[in-house]
């Protein structure tokens, strides 16, 4: 009897255990579904982090912020602009280009008499100066001059010292007709300038070519009917020393001093050997130039 009341005890037990097995598998069951449906949650995330394309379009999407400077504050930068003011400094050492115009006065010796012997010209020129130290800097001219007249020798006219009849070396005859000391000169300088304030002295050498004329009737088919003349040619070397001021930005006064000496001088003609005038002369020739110059690029 006691066997049948222990029956429904152990069916009991037995429902018992069954049913919290199955809530046990139940349960297990659910929480391995969350833990896979959890991980590929996070899967999903870490692909989306993983798109680095999209973070490029964000830029899109950035303001830039503008910045007011106070006006008390722009004083700060007064270095800065002293720096960019000095970069003119770097500006300046570039080559300069000029022009020059002016008038000067030459003393020769071609003239007998000594109140004659101060001419007056005026000249044109072309310039170059490129800094090379410090306030150092080399300047490189050209200049055409166009010398006045101050005596005229006319054979005939009058009786001049240089009157007469002259022979070539293949004793062809050459009649002396006319002489005077008005001519053109071109000139090349190279000069040494040192810049102090507006003033800048310098001091240089040069070369000239004077282009004086001398005229004689010459024979054409044996006859003296032909004009004819006779040039200097040869180039003389000298020296200039003088200062330049800056008047204004682009325009410079300048005072030159130059000296030079016309070493055998000659005036000859291709179609006649012929030199009129002894070998181993010389002719000194100083002069005083005044001009302005206006800087063309460069500054």
């Amino acid at each position: 009897m006691w066997k049948d009341k222990l029956k429904p005890t152990l069916l009991l037990k037995k429902t018992v255990f069954i049913f919290f097995l199955i809530f046990l598998q139940t349960f297990y069951a659910q929480r391995k579904k969350i833990d896979t449906v959890y991980v590929y949650e996070k899967v999903i995330v870490y692909d989306t982090i993983y798109l680095e394309k999209a973070l490029k379009l964000m830029p899109k999407e950035i303001s830039i912020r503008q910045f007011n400077i106070p006006s008390n504050d722009i004083t700060e930068f007064s270095p800065i602009k002293d720096k960019i003011e000095g970069k003119a400094v770097y500006i300046n050492k570039r080559i300069r280009l000029g022009i020059e115009t002016g008038f000067g006065f030459k003393k020769s010796s071609w003239a007998k008499d000594k109140s004659k012997d101060i001419q007056t010209g005026f000249n044109l020129g072309l310039w170059a100066s490129k800094p090379i130290f410090k306030n150092f800097s080399l300047m490189l001219s050209a200049h055409f001059y166009q010398w006045n007249s101050t005596f005229d020798l006319d054979g005939n006219k009058e009786d001049t010292w240089l009157n007469g009849y002259y022979f070539s070396e293949d004793a062809q005859p050459l009649l002396f007709q006319k002489f005077n000391n008005k001519h053109v000169e071109y000139a090349m300088q190279l000069k040494l300038q040192y810049k102090w304030k507006s003033i800048r002295p310098f001091i240089g050498v040069l070369g000239n070519k004077n282009i004086y004329k001398m005229q004689f009737l010459v024979p054409d088919n044996m006859v003296m009917n032909k004009l004819d003349d006779f040039k200097s040619q040869q180039i003389n070397l000298g020296f200039s020393l003088g200062l330049q001021y800056q008047l204004m930005k682009k325009f410079l006064l300048s005072l030159e001093y130059q000296e030079y000496k016309m070493r055998n001088v000659s005036l000859k003609n291709s179609s006649y050997n012929f030199d009129i005038f002894q070998s181993n002369n010389t002719f000194a020739e100083r002069k005083i130039n005044l001009g302005i110059s206006y800087i063309i690029s460069g500054l």
